[in-house]
Parts: structure tokens; C-alpha cells; sequence
């Protein structure tokens, strides 16, 4: 015992010593301050080797702090997010290699009904970038998708598997998150708290704008409410949570974010709806009517709303409601050019798309005169398709909104009905708050579409491994020697 521990201690200083050496050479022969970053490489190297769960706990606290490498190094040709982006890579890699090696994983959560519908739509991912316009840009894309899903979802999945450990996931994220509020609060101040402009880049470099910012503070504000309310929680953290949940609130009106407002507003219709138990037959039934209505009067509505002349201010009713202008307000018009031009691109490509990933390069010529706005670019280089729904219609074809349909239905369902058949008020709770954060996000994703982003990939797979691990979890299928270790 004391040799090991003799043993331990003169490694310690070694690689001390090492390290005091190797980075006086930086700093003088180099005049570089590089080295500083190897105990944080070194202690990256540790997690992945010893623990995955406190590497993805490291990913999920970065997630809102992360930037751009294009921010900090511009002139690649490639961009992505650090420190979490180069993390999630390696936890992909090693994941795989585990499973290689030891040939196991979780059953249940790999043959889950919400994992099969993940592998559909990653299978037409996949179909449709090898017959993408840009193959390199789509399997990216593709690449991009499965590290999410590794870090966030099955690995994630695994981690919640004992009913623990979910609200440690949510209280590192928004530690995280708190300080990037903050930082935007601060420097919204200077500009004057009614100043809707600076909304849109008081957030900057942490979130590229308002509106994912927005998304994300309603994905969890029904968490800290609920941690705010549960009984199963001590004072101490029922008083943090609602201290939280006042801060996220001011941050939510501040944000400015229209769509944001309105999905927390349909999200709580639907939490309405989930607490009466309202049957899903006249759900369904009211729901035809509506959309046959409206499909009947279309001219009128548009007429309606094209007498909407509120635009964005920094007063909040005529903010909210200028949603609805689709004459002067240039954001909606914009938008509309967007979807205008990925329904164009799917007409041209109906089966297969452009690529996933491949919008912003090739909607520039879809354009027509007329849609567009002063935001407009001639060279079409000013973003994504502005829906989590037009845009795999325009990238993957048909099969591409299809499966993400079939994914967002199937989350729905298993939540709804674990939520039904559950007993522990505790993880009745969570489930609850997990379906009703990503509602918000669907609803978000008729306007806006971010799952390219670890910002919003943190709580979207998340919270979809949460519904999965307790649906699990309470059907107690979960045989401790059918699981790989995380530790």
C-alpha cells in the first residue's frame, strides 16, 4: 500500500514538473500560451477513460456557454462549437469502440419504440446524403446528428436508467445557462431594458440571436417550476427553483422572442389538457375541424391578416401580435420568403431533397422578386429554412418530415401514457415537465430550427431520453446484466 501510494505521488510530481518545463518552453522559445490548455486535454482524456457520465455532466454545463469556433478562429472551413462540439466527437467514438469491444447495450433502451423511430429518420438521413447535391455538407450533417444522439440520448438514457441523477442533468445546464442570462441582462441594461433590438444581440457570442436563446428558456422554465412546486424537494431547493424560475421569466420577457411566447402559450394549453385527461378522439376531431376551416376560408384569413400593421416594438402586446403581420413587418416576410423557397426546393426534389444540411447553400436561387425583403441576400447566405418542419422537407423529401413526424409522435404517446400509468409523484413530475418543454420546442419549430445546435440539443434529447429511462424504469424491464458500465 505504501509503495503504490509512493508510487502515486512521485507520477504526481513528474508530470508537474513536466508540465512547469513544457510550458516555459512555450512561453519563452514560442512566446505561445498554449500549454496552459494540456491539464484541461489531460483531465478530458481522464473523464473519457474513467467515467462517460461526468464528461457528458462537462458537455451539458458548456452546452450554454459554448462559441463558435468561427468566433474565435475565423477562415476555416468548417465550423463548430467549443469546447462541446470536439467532446461529444470523442465521446461518438469511444461510445462505438465500447460497443465493439464488449458487443452490449441496454436492450430495452436501444429496441425502445422512440429509439426505432430515431433509426428511421437517421436511416433516411443517411439514404439522403449519399444522394445530396453536397454529400460533404450532408454527412456532416448526419455526423452531427449521431454525436447528439450518442451523448444526449443513449448514453443519457443509460444515466437515467435507476430513476436518478435527471434533475442533476437540468440544474448543470441552466448553472450554465444562468451565467450567459446574466451576461445578457447586463449588457441589456446599457441598452435600455425596452430596447427590442438589443435583444437580438445582448446574447452574443453564447447564442446567435434572440430566438434560440428564447427557445431554450421555455424548454426550461417547466422544469424549475416544477421543482418550484413538487413537494418532493427540499425548501431549500423548492426556494432556489423559484428564484430560478423568476430569473428565467424576466429573461423570457426580455428575450423578445414572439415565437418563444407563443409556444409556451400552446404548451400550456396542452399541459391543461394532459392534467383534465382529455380524451385524444375529440382532441383529434376539434383539431380536423380547425385545420378544414381554415383551409376553407384561407383567402379571408389572409385578407385578415394582411390588415395587421402592428410591427415589432418594444411594446409587448403590439410585439406579440405583430406575429401576425404579414404585410410590413420584415422578419414575418422573411420568414415567409424562407418557407416559400424550401416549398420550391421540395416540388423540385420531392423524394430525396437537396441534402440534408444543404438549404442554406441552394435556396439563394429559389427566391422569387417579389417575397423577398429588405433582410433578403441576393447570394441566400443568411441562414437555415426557419422550420424544424419545411426544412427536412426541402433537404430529405417528404420521408424527411415524415419520420420527424412519426419521432415527435411517438415521444408524445410514450410520455402521455407513462405519465398515466406512473404512481411516484416525483417522476410523474418530471415526465410531465419533459413533455411539456419539448412541446414548446415543436411548437417553436413551425418558426425557428436549432437541433443543429448543442444549445438545443441539450434539453431536446435529453428530455426525450428522460421519457424513455422512466418508461422504462417504471416497468421495471431493466436487467442490471443487460447493461454496459458508465463508470
Amino acid at each position: 500500500m505504501i509503495q503504490n501510494n509512493t508510487i502515486k505521488i512521485t507520477l504526481f510530481y513528474l508530470v508537474s514538473i513536466g508540465f512547469i518545463l513544457l510550458n516555459a518552453w512555450f512561453v519563452v522559445k514560442k512566446d505561445m500560451m498554449i500549454a496552459n490548455l494540456l491539464p484541461v486535454l489531460l483531465g478530458v482524456v481522464l473523464l473519457v477513460i474513467f467515467s462517460f457520465d461526468k464528461l457528458i455532466w462537462f458537455a451539458v454545463f458548456f452546452a450554454p456557454l459554448s462559441v463558435e469556433l468561427s468566433r474565435i478562429m475565423p477562415g476555416f472551413s468548417f465550423d463548430m462549437f467549443l469546447p462541446t462540439e470536439p467532446i461529444l466527437v470523442g465521446i461518438m467514438v469511444l461510445f462505438f469502440l465500447k460497443i465493439i469491444h464488449e458487443r452490449t447495450f441496454d436492450r430495452k433502451i436501444l429496441l425502445h419504440p422512440i429509439s426505432l423511430a430515431i433509426y428511421l429518420n437517421l436511416f433516411w438521413i443517411l439514404i439522403t446524403s449519399l444522394t445530396s447535391s453536397m454529400p460533404m455538407v450532408s454527412f456532416k450533417f448526419l455526423l452531427a446528428r449521431i454525436w447528439f444522439l450518442v451523448a444526449f440520448f443513449f448514453l443519457t438514457a443509460k444515466i437515467f436508467s435507476d430513476g436518478k441523477t435527471m434533475e442533476q442533468y437540468i440544474w448543470l445546464y441552466l448553472a450554465g445557462f444562468l451565467v450567459v442570462i446574466f451576461y445578457a441582462i447586463s449588457r441589456h441594461w446599457g441598452y435600455g431594458l425596452l430596447n427590442k433590438q438589443a435583444a437580438h444581440y445582448v446574447v452574443v457570442p453564447f447564442y446567435n440571436d434572440h430566438t434560440s436563446y428564447g427557445a431554450a428558456l421555455a424548454m426550461y422554465l417547466p422544469f424549475t417550476v416544477f421543482f418550484a412546486l413538487s413537494r418532493q424537494y427540499s425548501q431549500k431547493i423548492k426556494t432556489v427553483a423559484w428564484i430560478v424560475s423568476g430569473i428565467l421569466f424576466i429573461a423570457f420577457v426580455l428575450s423578445y422572442s414572439r415565437a418563444a411566447w407563443l409556444s409556451m402559450m400552446v404548451a400550456l394549453v396542452v399541459w391543461t389538457i394532459i392534467k383534465l385527461k382529455i380524451r385524444f378522439q375529440p382532441i383529434f376531431i376539434t383539431a380536423v375541424i380547425v385545420l378544414a376551416l381554415i383551409f376553407s376560408f384561407q383567402a379571408q384569413i389572409v385578407m385578415f391578416l394582411e390588415r395587421n400593421s402592428d410591427e415589432s416594438s418594444s411594446n409587448l402586446t403590439e410585439h406579440f401580435s405583430s406575429m401576425t403581420n404579414i404585410s410590413t413587418d420584415a422578419s414575418n416576410l422573411e420568414r415567409l420568403n424562407r418557407w416559400s423557397c424550401a416549398l420550391r426546393m421540395f416540388e423540385e426534389r420531392p423524394v430525396f431533397g437537396y441534402g440534408p444540411g444543404t438549404y442554406m447553400f441552394q435556396y439563394a436561387k429559389y427566391q422569387l422578386k417579389k417575397d423577398r425583403t429588405i433582410i433578403s441576400t441576393n447570394a441566400g447566405d443568411g441562414g437555415n429554412a426557419h422550420s424544424e418542419y419545411l426544412g427536412p422537407l426541402s433537404e430529405s423529401g417528404v420521408l424527411g418530415l415524415v419520420t420527424f413526424l412519426i419521432l415527435m409522435i411517438t415521444v408524445l404517446y410514450t410520455g402521455i401514457h407513462t405519465w398515466t400509468r406512473l404512481k411516484d409523484s416525483r417522476l410523474k413530475g418530471i415526465v410531465l415537465a419533459a413533455i411539456i418543454g419539448l412541446v414548446t420546442y415543436y411548437i417553436h419549430g413551425f418558426l425557428n430550427n436549432f437541433l443543429d445546435t448543442d444549445k438545443l440539443s441539450v434539453p431536446f434529447w435529453g428530455y426525450t431520453a428522460m421519457i424513455v429511462a422512466i418508461d422504462l424504469y417504471s416497468k421495471r424491464n431493466l436487467p442490471a446484466n443487460d447493461a454496459i458500465p458508465i463508470d
